[in-house]
C-alpha cells in the first residue's frame, strides 16, 4: 500500500467519511489544503448521503480529477474530455474489482451481502486513482 492510500485509509479510521479520506489523501496534489477539501469532499459520503448515489470514495475521485488536472489543460473541452475519460478508466477498475460503484450495493443494504467494506473502497479508489496519475505522469 502507498504513503497515499495509506493515509486515505488512516483517515477513514479516525472519523472522515469515505469521500473526505480519499480526497485530503490527495489535497496536496489538487492543490488544496486538507481543511479546504474536507469541506468540499463532505457532501459526497455516503453516496451523496443516502447510500443510494456513487460510493463516496468513488465521487471523490471524480471530484479530483477535475481539480488535478486543472492546471495542465487550459482548454475546458479538452479538461472535460480527459477527466470524464479518467472517471470511466478508475470507475471500470472499482467496479471489476468491486461488482458495483452503488453505496448501497457495496455495502448490501438489499441482499444482506456486503461487496465491499468503507476502508476496502477507500483504499481501492486512492489507489486505483493514484496509478492512473503515475500511468499518466501526472505525479512521480
Amino acid at each position: 500500500m502507498s504513503n497515499i492510500t495509506e493515509k486515505a485509509v488512516e483517515l477513514k479510521a479516525k472519523g472522515f467519511n469515505c469521500a473526505q479520506a480519499v480526497a485530503i489523501a490527495f489535497a496536496k496534489t489538487a492543490g488544496y489544503s486538507e481543511d479546504e477539501i474536507a469541506v468540499i469532499s463532505a457532501g459526497f459520503g455516503s453516496g451523496g448521503g443516502d447510500m443510494h448515489g456513487t460510493c463516496g470514495a468513488v465521487a471523490a475521485t471524480q471530484m479530483l480529477m477535475g481539480m488535478i488536472l486543472k492546471n495542465k489543460y487550459s482548454d475546458v473541452n479538452e479538461l472535460k474530455r480527459k477527466v470524464m475519460s479518467a472517471n470511466r478508466e478508475i470507475a471500470k477498475k472499482f467496479r471489476d474489482k468491486n461488482k458495483s460503484t452503488i453505496c448501497k450495493e457495496l455495502k448490501g443494504l438489499d441482499t444482506g451481502v456486503i461487496l465491499r467494506d468503507c476502508s476496502g473502497c477507500v483504499e481501492d479508489a486512492a489507489t486505483f486513482l493514484e496509478e492512473y496519475l503515475k500511468e499518466n505522469k501526472i505525479i512521480d
